[in-house]
């Protein structure tokens, strides 16, 4: 950072240097890691603006914003995300939550509703990463009884730790997708398992290629394998889940949907497309069951 300057004029300078480095969004970066730099937000942060910018901190500041060229996520740099209004830690050993994921939730939770009205269902996020999917469902509808499981007992680990702050109910267990459910009559299964195709791993963006989990990102061959796999281990259930719900890639919904219909448990198949108007998520719901 060069000479004394304002901590205005300092997010000025960090957004192009940003930019000058080719990184994403250099605005909305650097405000970021200014943000947590300073340890401060909403009003207090706009009010400390034209302030100079504490000498104490210049170290931590130049630091996050090497961190932040040489690629690595801003989420791992502060060490959160929000997702639908909670704040979730997050580490290199989970997917960052992308706001995307936000509108599976919502439309999980409105077909829920119309499937038992003031009941409590049995829901199961299956690759749970940091938590965000249960968590969300665990506060938007706390009368349910929510899980979720991982392959990863580091991801379960940051889930739990997340849960346990934001002070919600939800049972957490260790497997690879729907076996940790064998035998349980589940109600509800919500999943965003890995779905990029393994040969488009090494061309994603290099803050995703290079930092965020592999194993939460390589979906196989075509991208398609996760979802084979919970179809198939729905016959671990003792019964069908009445409501399913994917989040999914770019081209996939269709492929998705069919091995929804396929199946035949649900009367039903949705595709709700994100706010870009990709379609990103595909639901099966069983109305008549």
């Amino acid at each position: 950072m060069s000479g004394a300057m304002t901590i205005w004029e300092a997010r000025k300078e960090a957004s192009s240097f940003l930019a000058a480095a080719g990184v994403r969004e250099p605005e909305s970066n650097a405000e970021l890691l200014l943000r947590h730099v300073l340890g401060l937000a909403g009003a207090a942060y706009l009010a400390a603006l034209r302030e100079p910018f504490p000498a104490d901190k210049q170290d931590a500041w130049e630091g996050v914003i090497r961190r932040k060229v040489a690629g690595e996520p801003a989420q791992y740099i502060i060490g959160e995300q929000e997702f639908y209004g909670l704040t979730f830690r997050v580490n290199p050993a989970v997917l960052i939550p992308r706001p995307e994921t936000e509108l599976l939730v919502e439309r999980i939770a409105l077909e829920g509703d119309a499937l038992w009205p003031g009941g409590a269902p049995y829901a199961a996020d299956i690759g749970t990463g940091s938590g965000p999917i249960a968590a969300a469902l665990a506060h938007l509808r706390p009368a349910w009884r929510v899980a979720a499981s991982d392959i990863s007992p580091d991801a379960l680990a940051v889930a739990q730790d997340n849960v346990r702050r934001l002070g919600l109910a939800v049972t957490f267990k260790q497997g690879d997708l729907l076996k940790p459910f064998a035998g349980e009559p589940l109600d509800i299964v919500v999943s965003n398992p890995p779905y990029i195709p393994a040969e488009d791993i090494p061309h994603l963006q290099p803050e995703v290629r290079d930092f965020e989990p592999r194993g939460a990102l390589d979906g196989g061959p075509d991208g398609l394998m996760p979802y084979r796999t919970l179809m198939a281990q729905l016959a671990l259930l003792p019964r069908p889940p009445r409501l399913i719900g994917f989040e999914l890639g770019q081209g996939q919904a269709a492929d998705v949907a069919e091995l929804l219909r396929a199946a035949g448990h649900w009367d039903e198949i949705v595709t709700v497309p994100d706010l870009a108007g990709i379609d990103r998520h595909v639901l099966g719901i069983a109305r008549t069951r």
